[in-house]
């Protein structure tokens, strides 16, 4: 017969000579499920191991020797076929069976299988000769019914196959051979005898319909013993559906639930699985655990070997007993197949060419005790585990809501030193102390993991009504559990609390609704938390202080009343790739002397700033997504430090970064750009190292330094904002040094009210306005910056500013180098001053500058124009090759000379035109301003700010009552065609435009301090 792990035959018949009576009937009675060895998993043999003791608790009827024979295992191990039949008989006939009686006896023909199962080649021949046609026999290997698997074990056994004689009729047994096997020979049926006709009839001739409803009445032991008949028998006792019956009798799962090494489960969808039978393979895995099922206890099954108690911790006392006296650490391998809960050998045979390597067998190899809790509220259990022992839940449907563990006084559950390799999964565990209880609990909570232990907790609901402890607590050196999958939620405290030294690695758990911090990490406690969702809880998301570290990685931290992430006296998180979003108040806060490392999180959507940082905490803000914030980005103030660096800052209500009270930042390489307000604010006394970020497309100004602030800006890239590029107001200082500042909509630089900075090294270009604007007081040096490509005045100084210009180059202005009015002062020293459009220093309204070893030239008007009551002292200047002349003084203007100023090469083209009679405005169009005689026709009605140049007088207006204004810098209206009369110097008239004696004012910035 087939075998995969039975006892060698030579050894079986020696019993079978000794003790028993092979022509009685008694032979035929079916053995004890403890003392039969059956096939072990796969196609390779199993030790089999002595049953050494009976337990009262267990559910199986004890045998009445008491014990079991050691047989051993050999490759070519079979037993007697008759023995087996009737051990199916025996089983069988115990319930009400189908009858079949007829139509299946004569041939194959006659029944048509749904399984479409090989029948053996006699059933295709006449019912009295088909051993005679066993020659013919094929040997075709059909599939599982589960699935496609494979036959490796059912094809191996096919050519394992013994026989032994008996003293009535030798011949007689080539009838338990398959057909391919049996000698081609013919015999009366009067030589079959009743026993022969059964195997016979049971073997080839029962419909497969009526065998599976035979095996459905078996339990899983007898089941696999079935399977050791036939190959045919092998294929239907194989069959998914009966083992998913006989699976979920047992662990009641919906799916298949698979151990493939200590501490760790995992249920499988059937079509997923790579076993053909998916319910038997996980029932092997499965079938050493013990059970609580209450009202199960005192169940008698033949055919099964499964302890059950009414209680948890009756079950861990029978564990911990049955591990003392097995001594499992020491104790053999166990084969292939299941393993009853008293250690002893009982194999089964699974589907064939299931694995059977050493990496399936280690989960069986274990040690620790598997415990079942099946479907109920277990109340008042006290679990102290302090040893290997894996719990968990057995139920239809949501496993963990169905079973309920619950305590309300002490720990709920307790792991202690010891349990090393516990498991606790798929439960729910409560702590519901009375409010009004006078029991002190505040040691206790729902689940509290100590020193020297490392369980596994799994998918498991956690909850506590407590108001003074945490729902979780892990304390204590080498406390390092693995929590995954769990919920822990609406409790009255803390969520999680990991505290003194503690470790353990924390995924994908769900922490949220707590009325206090979801976790709380302190006292040099260093936990792994990945893939976790905090949320919606009623104050912080995580809470780390006094010291507490951890690594944070891809959490998802959200909703929270206070801050997503709160860092405090010490602690020294590291939080990679988290996303924090949407608290009610900020995203991250660091205090009192926090650290940590944040890096590349996303921190968007908060009410208050996305970072917050204050009171000399330092910790790192590396490469984060920091946007979308109801405030401000970076929030640092009450001297709070930190690098801030590599992140991109944006689309923020207020300052992408503000920097107050006396707080010293390093702020680098970030990207600060699109924000609803301005880029970074520095304030109250601010200060900081700013330097190599890019800010720009703002919708205020880039930087904004105000209030006694002394930031350092180095090397930034400032541009495309919507207002000012970098803003000193309200005695604003620091340095700004070696910046690019580009294409404002406003100036690139405002300094104004007090504010004195040292602005040095910088490209300052391409603005809308001017490119520097010191107005309203304003001081500051600027020197050795390139100012060029400004929309208008490079540099404009007015309303009693007295900024300091030195060895700047300021050139290419679409307007004027260097504008000063109203009053404004200021020392211009040693600049080189090129290629301007209007005058490469005009002074104008009452200012006084001080303009000392300058070079103005190549100007497209001229080089120095002082006018309207304005005066300079002039000291050491050259003044050269510009178009319009070289100084250039209106009425009443007497600077102050000091010095050999040097004008030359000058091209005076207002002289030459005026020489020539042409009309100024040919030279200057309604762009340029030259300086020279203008004049007002009272005939032509002309206002006082119409202007006529001394060409058009003479020409255009000969015999008109004219007057004489003064010498100032001004463009021809007659020529620019504005007046009534058509000028006779000029062409068609252009747009109507005023005269403009100086250039258009820059636009100021607005000030605003809702920050």
């Amino acid at each position: 017969m087939p075998s995969a792990s039975f006892s060698s035959s030579r050894t079986f018949r020696r019993s079978k000579r000794k003790g028993s009576n092979r022509n009685n009937s008694d032979a035929y009675e079916p053995p004890n499920c403890q003392n039969i060895p059956a096939p072990s998993v796969g196609t390779a043999p199993g030790p089999s191991v002595a049953n050494s003791s009976t337990n009262p608790d267990t559910s199986n009827p004890t045998t009445s020797n008491g014990s079991n024979p050691t047989i051993p295992n050999t490759s070519s191990a079979s037993t007697a076929s008759s023995s087996v039949l009737a051990t199916t008989t025996s089983v069988s006939s115990s319930e009400t069976l189908p009858s079949n009686s007829s139509g299946c006896s004569s041939s194959a023909s006659c029944h048509h299988s749904p399984y479409d199962l090989r029948k053996k080649s006699p059933m295709a021949c006449n019912s009295e000769n088909w051993l005679g046609c066993a020659g013919t026999s094929t040997s075709t290997t059909t599939s599982s019914t589960c699935t496609s698997g494979s036959q490796q074990s059912s094809t191996t056994s096919s050519h394992n196959h013994h026989h032994y004689s008996t003293s009535s009729n030798s011949n007689a047994n080539y009838d338990y051979l398959p057909a391919r096997k049996r000698p081609r020979r013919t015999y009366s049926s009067t030589e079959t005898s009743t026993t022969m006709s059964a195997a016979h009839y049971l073997q080839y001739e029962m419909p497969d319909e009526v065998l599976l409803t035979i095996f459905s009445y078996l339990m899983e032991q007898d089941l696999c013993r079935v399977s050791l008949v036939c190959k045919r028998f092998q294929t239907i006792a194989n069959d998914c559906e009966l083992w998913k019956r006989l699976y979920q009798s047992v662990y009641e799962y919906d799916l298949p639930l698979f151990n493939p090494e200590p501490c760790k489960f995992l249920f499988m969808k059937v079509e997923d699985c790579e076993f053909s039978n998916p319910w038997k393979e996980s029932f092997r895995q499965l079938y050493r655990g013990i059970h609580v099922r209450p009202n199960y206890q005192d169940r008698k099954y033949q055919g099964r070997n499964i302890s059950y108690f009414n209680t948890v911790q009756a079950a861990f006392d029978y564990a911990d007993e049955r591990n003392a006296a097995n001594n499992i650490a020491s104790a053999p391998q166990i084969g292939a197949g299941m393993s009853n809960v008293n250690g002893s050998n009982l194999s089964v045979n699974i589907s064939p060419g299931s694995p059977t390597n050493d990496d399936n067998m280690s989960v069986l190899d274990s040690p620790g005790s598997l415990i079942f809790l099946h479907a109920g509220i277990y109340r008042g259990e006290f679990l102290v585990i302090d040893s290997d022992i894996t719990l968990i839940g057995a139920a239809p449907g949501n496993v963990a809501e169905s079973i309920v563990l619950e305590r309300e006084s002490e720990s709920t559950v307790m792991f202690v030193e010891g349990a090393k390799n516990a498991y606790i999964g798929h439960m729910t565990l409560k702590f519901s102390p009375e409010i009004t209880s006078t029991v002190p609990h505040h040691k206790h909570y729902c689940l509290e993991v100590g020193e020297n232990c490392s369980p596994t907790i799994d998918h498991c609901i956690i909850r506590s009504t407590s108001v003074v402890g945490a729902a979780v607590c892990v304390n204590g050196v080498g406390a390092n559990p693995y929590i995954k999958f769990c919920d822990i939620s609406d409790c009255e405290n803390v969520g999680l609390y990991v505290t003194d030294y503690a470790q353990g690695t924390y995924e994908h758990n769900e922490i949220s609704r707590n009325a206090l911090a979801g976790i709380w990490v302190k006292n040099f406690a260093s936990p792994i938390m990945r893939e976790n969702h905090i949320h919606h809880g009623r104050d912080v998301g995580i809470f780390t202080f006094d010291n507490g570290m951890g690594y944070f990685e891809k959490n998802d931290i959200h909703n929270n009343r206070i801050a997503g992430f709160e860092v405090k006296a010490g602690a020294n998180p590291t939080v990679v790739k988290c996303e924090i979003h949407h608290g009610q108040t900020g995203g991250i806060y660091v205090h009192e002397n926090g650290l940590g490392q944040f890096i590349e999180n996303r921190i968007h959507s908060n009410n208050f700033a996305g970072v917050w940082i204050t009171s000399n905490s330092n910790p790192t803000i590396r490469k984060n997504e920091i946007y979308n914030g109801h405030q401000g980005g970076v929030y640092i103030f009450g001297e709070g430090r930190g690098l801030i660096e590599h992140n991109n800052i944006y689309g923020n209500a207020l300052a992408g970064i503000q920097i107050r009270t006396t707080s010293d930042p390093i702020v680098r390489h970030n990207k600060i750009h699109h924000g609803q307000h301005g880029g970074i604010y520095v304030h109250e006394k601010g200060q900081g190292l700013i330097e190599e970020n890019e800010v720009y497309a703002n919708t205020l100004a880039g930087v904004w330094i105000t209030t006694g602030s002394t930031p350092v800006l180095r090397r930034n890239r400032i541009h495309s904002g919507k207002q000012v590029g970098v803003y000193f107001y309200d005695n604003g200082h620091g340095k700004l040094e070696d910046n690019d500042i580009f294409n404002h909509l406003y100036s690139g630089v405002q300094i104004r009210t007090g504010s004195n900075p040292i602005i040095r090294g910088n490209k300052i270009w391409g603005g809308q306005n001017g490119g520097v604007l010191v107005y309203n007081g304003g001081l500051g040096v600027l020197e050795q910056n390139e100012i060029f490509d400004n929309a208008m005045a490079g540099v404009w100084i007015k309303t009693d500013s007295n900024p300091t210009l030195k060895r700047n180059k300021i050139y290419d202005g679409r307007d004027g180098g260097i504008c000063i009015f109203n009053g404004g002062k200021g020392v211009l020293e040693e600049n080189d001053i090129f290629r301007n459009t209007q005058a490469g220093v005009l002074i104008s309204t009452q200012s006084h500058p001080v303009l000392r070893r300058n070079r103005i030239f190549d100007g497209l008007a001229a080089g120095v124009e002082i006018t309207n009551n304005a005066t300079a002292t002039l000291e050491y200047n050259q003044i050269f090759n510009n178009k319009f002349g070289g100084l250039c003084l209106a009425s009443g203007v007497q600077p102050i000379i000091r010095g050999a100023n040097k004008i030359f090469n000058n091209h005076d083209e207002v002289e030459k035109a005026v020489s020539g009679g042409q009309c100024l405005y040919k030279i200057s169009s309604y762009t340029s301003f030259p300086m020279h005689d203008f004049y007002r026709c009272h005939t032509c009605n002309t206002t006082d700010r119409n202007a006529i140049c001394v060409n058009c007088i003479k020409i255009c207006h000969q015999g008109h009552d004219v007057e004489f204004i003064r010498h100032d810098r001004f463009f021809c209206d007659c020529g620019a065609g504005t007046l009534s009369n058509q000028c006779s110097l000029q062409g068609e008239p252009t747009q109507d435009t005023d005269t403009l004696y100086d250039s258009a004012a820059p636009m100021e910035s607005q000030t605003k301090e809702n920050w």
